[in-house]
């Protein structure tokens, strides 16, 4: 294994966490060797934009791109590295992500908190996760800041301000190259997403534009607050989808997979009843045709057996 991949292998995750070993599939320029002394590929936590809690990120080793790190889990894995045997058998996963999307986070929560023009950097003031201020360090952030905040310059410094406009307007950009790769790898969308998958070589024809919007949009969700989704889903004039009428309680009951309940009390049938119709379910043809015959005006047959009763003189 290359050094700079071994490297990665053991990086510390977190501020000041411990050093670990993992697996991790991430692209070239996440693993290359440093360009400089003491710069290296770094396991952080940050925000994730969508929620605001700890997620863990990877930034490469000249600190110019971030890439989102993803587990796939499964229990009782290990893995064997070298002669040793590594206990954690998670399989990570680093794919490159927007630092904008990071920023934007900060962006919004300023603006709620304050809502005035200030230094770039002091929107990345995270006493949890200091780590962020690497952010503007990024490739083309500071070039590409103004799709997200309205900028003003005085004395030969830059202040910002964020502007939902602008950002509603690059998130849709976003939308729009999301569609155009899902068109042209063919991937499904819509109501039939499932089943198209399993069916190779098959054109996604029955997707509609609004089919594609709605999936792009829910991809770039991911990376975006509940409250800018909204914003965006309006602003992408994506039609609400109405709740499934509710069903009646008959139908739900069939359809449930619980056991189904008798409709009726059946404890208010007599027990006699019910040994009556257990014992005429076991009458033979002869025995139900002579239960038939009217029996008026004749004795039964216990009363050949019976003692006489005296007569009075």
């Amino acid at each position: 294994m290359p050094a700079g991949r071994q490297r990665l292998l053991e990086a510390s995750a977190g501020n000041g966490g411990s050093g670990g070993q993992w697996v991790i599939v991430a692209p070239e320029s996440a693993t290359n060797l440093p360009k400089k002394p003491g710069s290296e590929p770094l396991f952080t936590k940050l925000r994730n934009p969508s929620t605001g809690q700890a997620a863990l990120y990877l930034f490469g080793s000249d600190g110019r791109q971030v890439f989102e790190v993803k587990a796939f889990h499964e229990e009782y894995r290990s893995w064997f590295i070298g002669e040793a045997v590594q206990h954690d058998g998670r399989l990570l996963f680093a794919t490159p992500v927007d630092p904008l999307f990071l920023l934007l986070f900060y962006l919004t929560k300023a603006e709620k908190e304050q809502g005035k023009f200030q230094p770039l950097d002091q929107f990345l003031v995270d006493e949890e996760f200091s780590s962020c201020a690497m952010l503007l360090n990024c490739k083309n952030v500071l070039q590409s800041v103004h799709h997200l905040a309205d900028e003003k310059e005085i004395g030969g410094r830059k202040f910002y301000k964020y502007s939902e406009e602008k950002a509603l307007k690059w998130l849709k950009k976003k939308v729009d190259q999301t569609v155009k790769v899902l068109k042209d790898n063919d991937i499904p969308v819509g109501g039939k997403v499932q089943s198209a998958t399993f069916i190779s070589g098959k054109r996604n024809t029955d997707a509609t534009e609004e089919d594609y919007i709605r999936y792009a949009h829910g991809l770039i969700t991911e990376y975006i607050s509940e409250e800018l989704s909204t914003a965006l889903a309006q602003y992408l004039r994506l039609p609400q989808i109405a709740s499934p009428p509710a069903e009646p309680a008959s139908k739900k009951r069939k359809l449930s997979d619980a056991p189904v309940e008798a409709e009726e009390d059946y404890t208010k049938f007599n027990t006699s009843d019910l040994k009556s119709k257990k014992a005429n379910s076991k009458m033979s043809a002869a025995q139900k045709a002579l239960a038939k015959v009217d029996k008026s005006g004749m004795k039964t047959m216990s009363s050949f057996f019976s003692s006489k009763s005296k007569t009075t003189k």
